[in-house]
C-alpha cells in the first residue's frame, strides 16, 4: 500500500496563547521524551507491517514542537523511521520545529537522517506582537537561527508567518516579510489569525486586555502580504501556501488531494480510502500522551460513507489551486467531478472565479472558498 505518514510531537516548552492544539509541556531533558520517541518507532514499525507499505511518499513530523526533542532524540527516531520502511521507500521527509530551538547539532541530524525540508514556525519578528500571544523566542535569536537554517537546508524550509496579530499594522507586515525572505525559504504559509474558542487569546479578547485589528483590516493585511510574496515569486498554490517553483509540499497536497495518510502519536489521524465506491476508514489517536507512551492507548476508527468523502474531497481539494483529482474522483465514486455539482459550477464559471480549464477556483475565487462550498454542499446534498 502506499500512504504518507504524520508523526506528531506533542511536547512544547511554552504553548503560544492562540494555540488549541493538543500539547503537553516539557523541556528539552524530560525523562518522558526518551520514552515517547520509543513509542513513535515502536508504532511506525507496527503500521508499516500490518498495512505492508511499500511506499511511502512523504513523512512529516509535526507538533507541538518536534526540535523539542534534541538532535540524538531526532536522530533516534529518523533512524527508526527508515528502518521501519522498505529501502528507498520513503520520498519528501519534513521536520517541523521553532527557530529557537533549533541549533547547529539538530540540522546535522536532520540531513544525516533523511529530512528534506524544514517547517519553520516564525509567525513574526516582531517583538511586540509575540509578547502579546506568549510566542517564545527573541527577534534577533530567530534571525540567528534562519541563518543556520537557511546554511544547512538552503532554500528547502518552508516558514509560517502570521496576519492580524495584536499590533500589527501594514508596515509591521512588510517588515516582517522583507526579513523572512532575506533568507531565501523556497516556501512560506501566511496564515490568517484564528481566534479559538477557550484559549488564553480568546480570554485576553474577553477581558480587553488585548485587541486585534478590525476584520477589514486584518483581510487587508493578509492581501497585502499574499501581493508581496507573489510578487517575490513565491506562487500561491493553496488557500495559505506560497512557493518557488519546485518546493511546494509534497505531503500537504497529498492531504489535499485525499490520498492515504497514516497518524502517529496522541491526537494524530489517519484516513485510508477505498480505491472505488467511495468510502475510506479514519483513526484517531486519544489525545494522552502517558497512555499513548504505555502502550495501551487505542485507536479510534470511523468507517466514512461515500456522500462524507464527497464532501470532503471538495472541502480540502478546492483548497488547492489545482483543484480535485479529476481522475482519482471518477474512479472513487463513478461520476465525473464536474457532475457532481453541475449548477455550481456553470454558475461560478459565469462569475469568473473557477477556471474554464478545470475544476479549480482561481486565484480570486480561493477568497470566496466557503461560500463557494457552501453552494456546492447544499447541491451534493440534493
Amino acid at each position: 500500500m502506499t500512504a504518507s505518514i504524520y508523526i506528531h510531537i506533542p511536547f512544547c516548552a511554552v504553548k503560544c496563547d492562540y494555540c488549541d492544539f493538543y500539547s503537553v509541556p516539557a523541556e528539552s531533558d524530560d525523562p518522558r521524551l526518551d520514552a515517547y520517541v520509543g513509542a513513535l518507532i515502536r508504532d511506525t514499525e507496527s503500521a508499516a507491517a500490518s498495512w505492508n507499505l511499500d511506499s511511502v511518499p512523504s513523512v512529516y513530523i509535526g507538533g507541538g514542537t518536534p526540535s523539542v526533542l534534541g538532535a540524538g532524540r531526532i536522530r533516534r527516531l529518523l533512524r527508526g523511521i527508515a528502518a521501519s520502511l522498505p529501502a528507498a521507500a520513503l520520498g519528501e521527509c519534513t521536520l517541523e520545529a521553532n527557530p529557537e530551538s533549533l541549533d547547529g547539532a539538530l540540522l546535522d541530524a536532520a540531513l544525516e537522517g533523511g529530512v528534506t525540508r524544514l517547517s519553520l514556525g516564525v509567525q513574526t519578528f516582531s517583538p511586540e506582537q509575540r509578547r502579546a500571544v506568549r510566542r517564545a523566542g527573541n527577534p534577533d535569536d530567530l534571525q540567528e537561527k534562519l541563518r543556520l537554517a537557511a546554511r544547512a537546508f538552503g532554500g528547502n524550509f518552508s516558514a509560517d508567518l502570521i496576519t492580524g496579530l495584536p499590533f500589527q499594522d501594514e508596515s509591521s507586515l512588510l517588515a516582517d516579510i522583507e526579513k523572512l525572505l532575506a533568507f531565501g525559504p523556497g516556501h512560506v504559509s501566511l496564515y490568517s489569525l484564528t481566534v479559538e474558542e477557550g484559549t488564553p487569546l480568546e480570554r485576553k479578547l474577553r477581558n480587553k486586555t488585548v485587541t486585534l485589528p478590525d476584520e477589514d483590516s486584518a483581510d487587508s493585511l493578509w492581501l497585502k502580504g499574499r501581493d508581496v510574496l507573489e510578487s517575490a515569486g513565491l506562487r500561491q498554490y493553496e488557500v495559505s501556501n506560497f512557493a518557488l517553483p519546485g518546493k511546494r509540499s509534497l505531503h500537504n497536497i497529498r492531504y489535499w488531494r485525499m490520498e492515504n495518510w497514516l497518524g502517529i502519536g496522541p491526537a494524530a489521524s489517519g484516513t485510508l480510502f477505498s480505491d472505488t465506491g467511495g468510502t475510506a476508514r479514519r483513526s484517531t489517536i486519544p489525545e494522552d500522551a502517558a497512555a499513548y507512551i504505555a502502550g495501551t492507548s487505542v485507536p479510534e476508527w470511523e468507517e466514512l460513507d461515500a456522500p462524507t468523502v464527497m464532501a470532503e474531497t471538495f472541502l480540502m481539494g478546492f483548497r488547492f489551486i489545482e483543484g480535485p483529482d479529476r481522475d482519482l474522483f471518477a474512479r472513487r465514486f463513478g461520476i465525473t467531478l464536474e457532475s457532481a455539482a453541475p449548477e455550481t459550477f456553470a454558475r461560478w464559471r459565469r462569475k469568473g472565479l473557477l477556471r474554464e480549464d478545470a475544476p479549480a477556483l482561481t486565484p480570486e475565487g480561493l477568497l470566496f472558498l466557503n461560500a463557494f462550498l457552501r453552494e456546492a454542499f447544499d447541491e451534493l446534498r440534493q
